[in-house]
């Protein structure tokens, strides 16, 4: 099938035309009969209302609040669900978790699933059965698909093609993700980061509403009490701009760093203080909050 210049590739993402494999995404199987509940008071996600077919973004926070994980929790059954998490992070979420079974009825296990997103998809077609909403790539929807061998995955890539769905890279989906501002760990939020910074402190990603959550106390006394002392947002800038430029205000000292980019697009971490200020990189491209 011809390949689609990066442009066409993320429009037709977005226009529901496109589908994405995510590789790049480990998913790890949590099952049992304390699954449920079990995830639900560890990760900072609403798990006990999530139905089959369902996913919801989600954190796992250190004692002080900081991130130690970024994944998704989709519901295969009321038992049984997966945890999807991009590679990239600093530590396998399956790993972070494992010191806490000690003795309930709950397993963690590695799995050949893949996810197949169609994050601007209304209705999968009726042959690939049953579609996990929203996609993790944020509306839409993904299928999950098991292989035995790689046979299986291209079958579905043919039956996928054969619906009109164009496959769509790995850079498609990231200059996607910059235009839509949303920010990634560990790219943009990073291990000393708070869920705050970026706005996740609230549902769906942070249900304070639902009880005991790791790092519950930190979270809410950020709420309460005060602010986090970074902000990560993002912005537009009047020329290219380019990962890992430092960001300053005027002629003021360093104020955060351009953690993603694309073209003109990015997204910035920086000071509290500072994300009011007129801000421009360290080449002096001025920015602006979008």
């Amino acid at each position: 099938m011809r390949a689609l210049p990066l442009e066409k590739e993320v429009e037709a993402l977005d226009e529901g035309h496109a589908y994405a494999e995510l590789e790049e995404v480990a998913l790890t199987l949590v099952s049992g009969s304390d699954a449920r509940a079990w995830l639900n008071d560890l990760v900072t996600t609403d798990v006990q209302t999530l139905q089959r077919f369902q996913a919801r973004p989600s954190l796992l926070l250190g004692p002080t609040g900081r991130i130690r994980a970024s994944f998704h929790v989709l519901a295969l059954g009321e038992r049984d669900f997966a945890l999807a998490q991009p590679v990239d992070q600093p530590e396998p979420v399956s790993d972070a978790l494992v010191p806490y079974v000690l003795s309930s009825d709950v397993a963690l296990s590695p799995s050949r699933l893949r996810l197949f997103a169609i994050p601007g998809g209304a209705v999968p077609p009726g042959r690939f059965g049953n579609a996990y909403r929203p996609s993790v790539l944020g509306d839409g929807y993904d299928l999950l698909v098991g292989a035995s061998d790689d046979a299986v995955f291209d079958d579905l890539r043919r039956d996928l093609g054969s619906e009109g769905l164009l496959p769509a890279g790995s850079e498609a989906v990231e200059v996607r993700r910059i235009r839509r501002g949303t920010a990634a760990f560990p790219r943009d939020l990073d291990t000393d980061s708070l869920p705050a910074e970026a706005g996740l402190d609230a549902a769906p990603v942070t249900d304070r509403a639902k009880g005991c959550f790791l790092g519950q106390e930190a979270v809410a006394k950020v709420a309460n009490l005060g602010h986090p002392t970074r902000v990560v947002f993002p912005v537009e800038a009047t020329e290219p701009i380019h990962e890992g430029e430092t960001v300053r205000t005027g002629s003021r000292a360093d104020a955060g760093l351009l953690t993603s980019a694309f073209d003109r697009l990015g997204i910035v971490r920086v000071r509290w203080d500072a994300r009011e200020a007129d801000l421009a990189t360290s080449s002096g491209t001025r920015l602006r909050p979008r």
